[in-house]
């Protein structure tokens, strides 16, 4: 319950405060979202398959966000960025519908 709360003030601080990205880090929030989309995605799974842990979770969406916006950091070294933001967005894309069918699974049974 502390971490809804904890997730609907920060949206709620968001709106209010209507905080700028620097420009530097644009490119990098959508995949940094996307990221965290599938930790979130991969935690309500783990939890009603009965195997949730919250450090594995903190763990995972720190590392998913720092991990993905890596390689796009990377790429946009070597001149390869939108490839690479592409690869990222399709691979953890594939990871979050896969965690969405099986939550509806769940949620469904079917």
């Amino acid at each position: 319950m502390i971490a809804v709360l904890g997730l609907l003030v920060g949206v709620l601080l968001g709106f209010v405060l209507q905080p700028d990205v620097p420009l530097g880090l644009e490119p990098y929030l959508p995949i940094a979202v996307v990221a965290a989309l599938d930790a979130v995605f991969g935690a309500l799974r783990a939890y009603l398959d009965g195997i949730f842990d919250d450090k594995v979770f903190v763990v995972s969406f720190i590392s998913n966000v720092v991990i993905a916006s890596g390689i796009v950091y990377l790429g946009d070294r070597l001149g390869v960025g939108g490839q690479l933001s592409t690869g990222v967005i399709v691979v953890l894309g594939i990871r979050i519908f896969t965690n969405v069918a099986a939550i509806r699974r769940h949620v469904f049974h079917a």
